[in-house]
């Protein structure tokens, strides 16, 4: 089935509509597959899987919501699948696990074969619960909170008085970072893992010679340092191919990090949008981890360097979606036709700036007070933790009474062009009154994504020649065929 004649279904009057659940759950140590529906349903020979009965228990919920931050804040997109428990059979699945379990769900007709229903939600069930007498629910998440849990956990291990610290990961153009001190007997330091090249190596921020090993990411001092701290200029992780770009280091961090069981694999990825985002963003970053940062954290950070953020589309793969006017793609037209009547609401005015500062170049190891023989231009970066660049509009900061001087917003940036192109484009957004509008859509919007561009016209609020705006926030009601969409204009 095409996407249009899915949307004609949606839109039809005479759709009946239905989902399909298909959920994974631990029974007493086995794990199972619970086939739900919110209609009798009943495969046949010739489906996948063939001859099943879906059970009709599916009574409400299927309302999922995802939505990109206009804080930049990583968020997880859920919602929740309401089930008939009104005779109590179902209270024997309050003490099964469900927790970080697979669930899918898939939107069609009755009549329709299976392989006709269309994927609407791919993601995990983060808990299972009750809420009243006569239902259960399961709480769902999107794949991301499988990315919720640390990018490693390896320590040095050994007899070393460093056995229980963890080996740090550097990803990309990492400076003056802290390297582990794996072997005292040797004075050998290193990483986790293979490493593209060690720039240059420090003692006390004066250069020093080392013997390298970047194929272990290690290296050896050629003298004992006394006490002084060694610190090091990294290209890091190497794995596969060397690429200091956000998309690849995304790619990289999603599907070799983390625990091996909740890893994604290429198939959880949406490979032609990273594609299409690192042709448009290739700008080198650094970011390294030295801590139990989590898989989702640091890809939210490298993300959120150039305004973007990591989302999964509503068939459970990773994109990469920046805010940013206009959007994504040709601009769908939006106006009365495709809301409920009276429906357009203003949900939120967007502060002015009148400046932008972007912190860049990250120096991990902040030395103050060095007393080695470098130049004090050296000395005085080595004590400070980030560099940083201004963009100002003095005709915005006159007109709204505005200060020059705004929070700095780090980021995983390494050149100050990089950095200033950036304040520079956040400012152009953030100069100008913006506003997040609200609506309830037709069946049709339902097809719409994340970071979509469209054209905003409406009876009300100046909207009446249409503005470009793009999609931030949707809240999907499979069953009643119901969809909120939030976009910035």
């Amino acid at each position: 089935m095409t996407d249009a004649q899915f949307s004609n279904w949606l839109q039809s009057a005479a759709a009946v509509r239905m989902v399909l659940v298909e959920a994974q759950v631990n029974v007493a140590g086995q794990e199972a597959t619970r086939y739900l529906a919110s209609r009798p349903y009943v495969t046949g020979p010739l489906d996948t899987p063939p001859n099943t009965e879906y059970q009709p228990l599916v009574t409400g919920g299927l309302a999922f919501t995802e939505q990109v931050s206009l804080t930049g804040e990583a968020g997880l997109s859920g919602g929740d699948i309401e089930l008939d428990n009104r005779d109590g059979a179902l209270d024997g699945w309050l003490a099964d696990v469900w927790m970080n379990r697979a669930i899918k769900v898939w939107a069609g007709d009755p009549a329709w074969p299976r392989a006709e229903f269309r994927l609407v939600f791919d993601g995990i069930v983060f808990d299972v619960g009750s809420a009243g007498r006569e239902s259960l629910n399961l709480v769902l998440r999107d794949k991301l909170q499988r990315l919720n849990t640390p990018i490693s956990e390896t320590k040095l291990g050994g007899a070393t008085p460093n056995k229980d610290a963890m080996l740090p990961v550097p990803f990309g153009e990492c400076h003056n970072v802290t390297p582990l001190l794996t072997d005292p007997a040797t004075l050998e330091y290193g990483f986790l893992g293979a490493v593209e090249a060690m720039v240059e190596v420090r003692s006390n921020g004066k250069p020093i010679e080392v013997m390298h090993a970047v194929t272990t990411g290690r290296f050896r001092l050629v003298t004992d340092p006394f006490s002084t701290t060694i610190t090091a200029s990294v290209q890091g992780d190497n794995g596969g191919a060397y690429a200091p770009r956000i998309a690849p280091l995304v790619r990289r961090i999603a599907t070799a990090y983390g625990k091996p069981a909740d890893r994604f694999a290429d198939a959880d990825l949406d490979l032609a949008n990273l594609a299409a985002f690192d042709a448009a963003h290739p700008q080198t970053v650094g970011l390294h981890i030295a801590d139990r940062t989590n898989q989702a954290q640091a890809i939210q950070q490298l993300a959120a360097s150039v305004g973007a953020q990591a989302v999964m589309s509503r068939t459970g793969q990773l994109r990469l979606v920046q805010v940013a006017l206009p959007g994504i793609g040709v601009p769908v037209d939006v106006g009365p036709a495709q809301m409920k009547e009276r429906s357009l609401r203003v949900a939120q005015r967007l502060p002015v700036a009148a400046a932008v500062k972007i912190g860049f170049d990250r120096n991990w190891t902040v030395q103050p007070s060095l007393t080695t023989s470098i130049p004090p231009a050296h000395a005085d970066l080595y004590a400070t933790e980030w560099l940083s660049e201004t963009v100002v509009d003095e005709a915005v900061r006159a007109r709204y009474r505005l200060s020059d001087d705004p929070v700095q917003v780090d980021t995983c940036l390494k050149t100050r062009v990089d950095a200033r192109t950036e304040a520079a484009r956040r400012l152009a957004l953030a100069k100008l009154p913006r506003t997040l509008y609200e609506f309830d859509g037709e069946p049709d919007m339902m097809m719409l994504e994340l970071g979509q561009a469209v054209t905003l016209q409406g009876e009300r609020f100046g909207l009446q020649d249409g503005v470009p705006a793009v999609v931030m926030r949707l809240s999907r009601f499979w069953l009643t065929g119901r969809v909120t969409v939030g976009v910035l204009a």
